[in-house]
């Protein structure tokens, strides 16, 4: 147990460096990763309905599901009450997430196809990808970057389940409002892929620890391993098998998509700052939606673009995302954790003088 908490702070600590290391790894030696990602394919084409929308589960499908397992293995009935006992609070971060990281990511896509790089064909696709990266969730990492933030994690973990359960209506109707200008948004798909891939994986983490009770928690570091080693093979075969999205289609376009997703991810970072100041948060609470708005679940965006507009230049947002948000995250985090928490500054003082006056 010992040797799995360590490796599980080795591996969050790192974060950030490893992700690059690992995408840097899937753009040189992409052929490994495509013979992974290829390794699983489960066939759903024989469900009704569903499986002509979404005919196959593949491995990040599948590494995807188990972070989303572990998630509802991990929450705890204080996580649903905390709905009931800080509504405010918890209905704020919904909306901020959906409706800034959406918004935002509409009007990013919008300052993309105006600048017209690589023709009006690849601006519309860069553009879905961009809209349909602002309306997934808020990802596990939220929840990570907000421990380590000090931020409140108890209202992160809320936040996110809540936004991860929405998802599956949230999602393909943004995207099919927003991105439809652009191209077909196929809302059945989208919404069939979250499902599979998401709520069906927490409900069961949720039955799994309602059965096994206080036991999870002493697994709790290895599920923590576990999501931390998915998350690196996920951002590997997001990255590995569309390699070429970023060799073939020049630096520009590369850049102009990379700078697109980090402008979208700090104006989420700064939206859910100056949102939380507004409604007068604490600063636990002001560093929480900040980061809970502006991290978004690139693994389940990478799959949706792959799914629902596959061969299309939507998945390179994604992609890029998926290693922006782990290095931008870990800064973010560490410059909110070295700053003083106000609150605690001033009562400690006060403390201090109630002592001597005592």
């Amino acid at each position: 147990m010992k040797v799995w908490n360590r490796a599980a702070d080795v591996l969050n600590k790192n974060l950030a460096l490893l992700s690059v290391l690992v995408a840097v790894c899937a753009l040189l030696v992409p052929g490994f990763w495509v013979a992974l990602a290829g390794s699983v394919n489960v066939d759903l084409s024989w469900v009704p309905f569903m499986g002509a929308h979404f005919a196959k589960l593949g491995f990040v499908n599948l590494l995807l599901g188990v972070i989303m397992f572990g998630m509802g293995m991990t929450l705890k009935t204080a996580d649903f009450v905390l709905i009931l006992r800080r509504p405010r609070d918890v209905l704020i971060g919904i909306c901020s997430q959906y409706v800034c990281m959406a918004g935002f990511g509409w009007l990013v896509a919008k300052l993309v196809s105006l600048m017209g790089v690589g023709g009006p064909e690849v601006c519309a696709q860069l553009a879905v990808g961009l809209v349909l990266l602002g309306c997934v969730p808020g990802g596990t990492a939220s929840n990570v970057m907000t421990f380590l933030a000090k931020g409140d994690v108890a209202l992160s973990i809320t936040i996110t389940m809540c936004t991860t359960l929405l998802a599956p209506v949230l999602t393909p109707a943004l995207t099919l409002a927003l991105a439809g200008q652009w191209v077909a948004v196929d809302f059945w798909s989208m919404f069939f892929s979250i499902v599979v891939v998401v709520l069906l994986p927490i409900l069961l983490g949720l039955g799994v620890h309602a059965l096994l009770g206080e036991r999870v928690e002493k697994a709790k570091k290895l599920l923590v391993l576990v999501s931390t080693v998915c998350i690196l093979l996920v951002i590997g075969m997001c990255v590995g098998p569309n390699q070429s999205a970023f060799t073939q289609n020049g630096v520009a376009i590369v850049a102009v998509t990379a700078l697109a997703v980090l402008l979208h991810h700090v104006l989420g970072l700064a939206a859910g700052y100056a949102i939380a100041k507004v409604f007068h948060f604490s600063e636990a609470k002001v560093r929480t939606l900040s980061l809970e708005v502006g991290l978004q679940n690139s693994g389940l965006s990478c799959t949706l673009a792959n799914t629902a507009f596959a061969g299309t230049l939507a998945v390179l947002p994604c992609v890029a995302a998926t290693v922006i948000h782990q290095v931008v995250g870990p800064v973010v985090a560490n410059f909110f954790a070295s700053r003083p928490d106000e609150e605690t500054a001033v009562a400690e003082p006060a403390a201090s003088a109630q002592a001597e006056t005592a």
